[in-house]
Order: C-alpha cells, then structure tokens, then sequence
C-alpha cells in the first residue's frame, strides 16, 4: 500500500468518525486495518480472527507468501507476542508438512482446509525438531502460533479462521 493511499484511508477513518479498531471488529473484509511490517521479519502484518463456540479471537499475522519466506518461516525466533503469529498461504492447496528445524520457539501448527475451516491442530511441536507435522486434508494455509495458545484459548478442529 503506497504512503499517499494510507494517508487518504487514514483521513477517510477520522472523517467518518470511526477507529480502525471499529473497523476491524466489523467482520468484512473490506473493513480490515492497513498492514504494516513485522520489525525482524519485515513481512506484512495483518489482522486474522479464529471464531469457535461464539467467540472471536483475534491476532495481528506475519504473512509468508514467497518460498522463501514460507521456508524461513519463525526459524531463528526467540519470542513472540500471545496474539501474533504467521499464516503461510498455500497456493495451490495441498497437504502440509511442516518441521520445526532451525525453530526455538515451541509452536501450534494449524492446518487450515479450502473451506477455511481448522483441519487439525499440532500442538506444542518440540523446538529443532525435525520430525513432519502434517495436515489430515488438503490445506489452503497454515497458521503458527505460540506452543499452547489455541488450548488456552480452547481453538478446536473446525473452528473458522478469517484473514
């Protein structure tokens, strides 16, 4: 996004009265806040909601589109926030396989199906472990958390993910 069209979507929000938190908890995806860059990564952030049960829970995602970045990954990262975390889009969709080399961090891979929909959760995957994690189905993304985040926030199979 240019610097000139933020500004413009920055004036647009005031003007309107409305906070980009407003925004955001609207639902549409049309009404999601501007992305910014990750300060280590330098990937896109942007806002993604998990709903189960009634509740939404919302986290602010590093996007890795390219090879790279989706092979990199959160290798070599010592933290991050409870409510952040990566989306790695599958284009095309297919069956998953992540590891956890190079990863400090304890993570939940989240398999996401095409229908937007949790497939399976592996949890709290053991850090440099090279051992596969895999989807039962086909993915559209996966998304990694915090080891533990999706039990505390009682994330299940079939839970809709929205980013």
């Amino acid at each position: 996004m240019t610097v000139s069209r933020f500004i413009a979507l920055a004036a647009f929000a005031a003007l309107a009265g409305c906070s980009a938190q407003d925004a955001a908890s609207t639902g549409s995806p049309t009404a999601q806040t501007p992305s910014s860059r990750h300060s280590e990564s330098g990937l896109e952030v942007i806002p993604l909601t998990i709903t189960q049960g009634g509740k939404v829970h919302r986290f602010m995602v590093e996007v890795a589109r390219s090879e790279e970045e989706q092979a990199k990954g959160l290798m070599f990262r010592k933290q991050m926030g409870a409510d952040e975390g990566m989306i790695f889009p599958r284009r095309p969709p297919d069956f998953a396989s992540f590891w956890m080399r190079n990863t400090v961090i304890p993570l939940d891979i989240i398999f996401i199906g095409t229908d937007g929909k949790i497939l399976n959760i592996a949890a709290n995957t053991v850090p440099y472990s090279l051992d596969p994690q895999t989807s039962d189905g086909i993915a559209s993304a996966v998304l990694e958390l915090n080891g533990g985040r999706a039990a505390e926030l009682g994330i299940e199979p079939g839970a809709k993910v929205e980013w």
